[in-house]
C-alpha cells in the first residue's frame, strides 16, 4: 500500500486536534470541577443533576421553613411557660398563704389582692407575646393583639379575644370556632388540599399547624356554675374577693380551684408544645440529612475528582507535547533527497 505523505500530514494533523481538543477539555475540567459545562457534553448527566438540584433547593427551602417554624414554636413555648409559671406562683404561694388564718386581716388580703392584679396584667401581657411583629397566640391573625382586657366603671372585667368578649353565653358559637383557627405550614410531608374554590382545606396529616389560639391556653366561656373558665379574669374575681370588707373563705376556695384547673389546662398546652418542638427538631434532622444526601449524589454527578482530573491533564499535556515532537520528524528522507 503506498503511503503518500499528503496522507501522512492528514493524519498527523488530526491526530494533533484530537490531542489539543483532549487538552483542552481537561484543562477546563481542571479549571471549572466539573465534568462538563453544557448540556451537549453529557445529556443524561445534565438532565440528572438538573432534578437533584431542583430537589436539593427545595429541601433547602423546607429547611429554612422549619428553622422559622421552630424559632416561633419556641416563642410559643417560652410564652406559655411564663404563664404556667405565673399561675402556679399564684396557685401556691399567694393562694394558699390567703388562706392562712394569721395572714386574714384586710390590710394583708389587699396586699395579696394587689399582687393577684399585677399577676393578672403579667398574663396578659405574655398572651400577647409577639415574634417578628406576629402575634404568637392569635391564631391565623397574627397582626393585631388577640387579647384586651377592660375594667368596667361597675368594677367587673371584660376580657376580649380577637374583639370577642369570651365570657358573653352569646358568643360561645363564635369562640368555638375561634379555638378551631388553624394556620397550616408546608413542611415536605406531601401537602394535601381537598375541595375547589370556597370549599378548599387542608389535609392536618399532611401540614404542621402553628397556630395556637389564646382561648385555648387560658380558656374561654363559662361552666355549669356560671363560673369564668379563663385564668386571666379569674385572677380578678380572686383580687374582688380578697378586697371584700368581710372574707367569703367558701367562694375564694371555690375560686382558687378553678383557678388550679386553667393552670393544669396551661400545663397541658406547655407539654404539647414540647411534643411539636420535639416532632420539629426530628423533622429538622430529617431535611438536613436529605441536604447531606442529595449534596453527594450532586457531587458525584456534576464534580469533578481533582487528582484524578489533575492526572488526566497532565497526561494530556504530555500526549500534545508528543505530538508536537513528532512534528518536527514527520518528513523523512524520500528518494529525491538523494538525487542530484
Amino acid at each position: 500500500m503506498r503511503i503518500t505523505t499528503n496522507a501522512i500530514l492528514r493524519n498527523y494533523k488530526s491526530n494533533l486536534a484530537t490531542s489539543m481538543k483532549n487538552l483542552d477539555t481537561t484543562r477546563t475540567q481542571v479549571m471549572t470541577q466539573r465534568k462538563f459545562n453544557s448540556t451537549a457534553e453529557d445529556p443524561s448527566s445534565a438532565l440528572r443533576a438538573a432534578v437533584l438540584e431542583r430537589k436539593y433547593m427545595k429541601n433547602e427551602d423546607y429547611l429554612n421553613i422549619v428553622k422559622d417554624v421552630q424559632s416561633f414554636q419556641d416563642s410559643q413555648e417560652d410564652a406559655a411557660m411564663q404563664i404556667e409559671t405565673i399561675a402556679k406562683n399564684l396557685s401556691k404561694k399567694y393562694g394558699l398563704e390567703a388562706l392562712n388564718g394569721t395572714n386574714g386581716s384586710l390590710e394583708t388580703r389587699e396586699t395579696y389582692a394587689d399582687a393577684w392584679r399585677g399577676a393578672q396584667e403579667s398574663l396578659v401581657l405574655s398572651l400577647n407575646a409577639s415574634y417578628e411583629g406576629k402575634y404568637v397566640f392569635a391564631g391565623s391573625d397574627g397582626k393585631n393583639a388577640p387579647f384586651k382586657l377592660t375594667n368596667n366603671p361597675d368594677g367587673s372585667q371584660t376580657l376580649t379575644y380577637r374583639g370577642v368578649d369570651i365570657n358573653d353565653p352569646a358568643n360561645k358559637d363564635v369562640l368555638d370556632e375561634l379555638s378551631k383557627d388553624s394556620l397550616f405550614i408546608d413542611l415536605g410531608f406531601g401537602l394535601n388540599v381537598n375541595g375547589t374554590g370556597s370549599d378548599i382545606t387542608i389535609d392536618s396529616s399532611s401540614a404542621f399547624n402553628t397556630s395556637l389560639p389564646g382561648i385555648n391556653l387560658a380558656g374561654y366561656g363559662l361552666d355549669d356554675k356560671g363560673m369564668s373558665n379563663n385564668i386571666v379574669l379569674l385572677c380578678g374575681q380572686i383580687a374582688d374577693v380578697l378586697d371584700a370588707e368581710e372574707f367569703d373563705r367558701e367562694k375564694y376556695t371555690e375560686l382558687l380551684a378553678k383557678f388550679d384547673e386553667g393552670r393544669n389546662n396551661v400545663l397541658e398546652k406547655v407539654t404539647v408544645l414540647g411534643t411539636q418542638t420535639e416532632f420539629l427538631t426530628t423533622t429538622k434532622d430529617r431535611l438536613e440529612t436529605n441536604s447531606i444526601s442529595l449534596s453527594t449524589q450532586i457531587d458525584n454527578v456534576v464534580n469533578v475528582d481533582m487528582a484524578e482530573a489533575i492526572m488526566n491533564f497532565s497526561w494530556a499535556q504530555y500526549v500534545y507535547n508528543a505530538s508536537l515532537k513528532v512534528g518536527n520528524n514527520i518528513l523523512t528522507p524520500s528518494f529525491i533527497d538523494f538525487m542530484k
